[in-house]
C-alpha cells in the first residue's frame, strides 16, 4: 500500500452498491471516522436540509487534519469533500446488480423497521413514486449513466488530480481488493516493527 493513501477515502456508486457497508468496514478496518452524507443530509420525516446547511455539516464532520471515510454521492458538496479527500473508490457496478442490491435492502429495511437517520424509516410507497427525486429506484436509474458518463471527466479536473482512484466493477473485485488492502497494510506494520527492534 502506498505510503498517504486510504486516510480519507470517498466511497461512491450507485444506490444500492454496498457504499455505506465498505465505507462502515473501511472505518473498522483501519481506524477510520465514518461518515455517512446520507446522515447529514435528511432530517426527520424525509425532510432535505439546504445546500447551505449541507456544505456547513460536512465541513464540520470531515476535518481536513483527520482520517475518514465517507460515502455518498452529493454534488453540492462534491467540491470540499474530494478536494480534501486523498482517495476514492468508485463501485462502478452494473445497473441489474445495484438494482438488486437496492431492492433487497429496502425491503429489509421496511420489513425490520430499521431507524435510518433522525428517526426516518424505510417507506415502500415511495418505490411507487413517479417522481426520481421521491422514487430511489428511478433516481438511480435516471442518473446511472451520467454518472458513469461525468465522474471520469470530473476526475481529470485540475483541483482532483491527487486523489488516488480505485474503480472496482464487481462486488468480487471489492472483496479482492479490500483482501489486498488487509495483505497490504499487515505487511507494511510488520516492516514497521521489524525496523523499530
Amino acid at each position: 500500500m502506498q505510503a498517504g493513501i486510504y486516510d480519507r477515502i470517498v466511497v461512491v456508486g450507485p444506490s444500492g452498491s454496498g457504499k455505506t457497508t465498505l465505507a462502515r468496514n473501511l472505518s473498522q478496518r483501519l481506524g477510520l471516522i465514518h461518515v455517512e452524507l446520507d446522515a447529514l443530509h435528511w432530517e426527520a420525516n424525509w425532510t432535505e436540509v439546504s445546500s447551505e446547511v449541507m456544505y456547513a455539516r460536512t465541513d464540520a464532520a470531515l476535518p481536513v487534519d483527520s482520517r475518514w471515510a465517507v460515502d455518498g454521492n452529493y454534488s453540492v458538496v462534491r467540491e470540499i469533500v474530494w478536494r480534501r479527500a486523498d482517495s476514492i473508490l468508485w463501485l462502478d457496478y452494473p445497473l441489474g446488480l445495484a438494482l438488486r442490491q437496492l431492492w433487497g435492502r429496502s425491503y429489509r429495511r421496511w420489513r425490520t423497521q430499521e431507524e435510518l437517520w433522525n428517526g426516518n424509516r424505510e417507506r415502500m410507497i415511495a418505490h411507487l413514486d413517479p417522481r426520481p427525486k421521491h422514487n430511489l429506484f428511478l433516481w438511480t436509474i435516471t442518473n446511472f449513466r451520467k454518472r458513469r458518463r461525468e465522474y471520469p471527466i470530473i476526475l481529470r479536473q485540475p483541483q482532483f488530480s491527487h486523489l488516488h482512484v480505485v474503480r472496482l466493477h464487481s462486488p468480487q473485485e471489492t472483496t479482492e481488493w479490500l483482501r489486498s488492502l488487509t495483505i497490504n497494510r499487515t505487511s507494511r506494520n510488520e516492516g514497521q516493527a521489524s525496523t523499530d527492534d
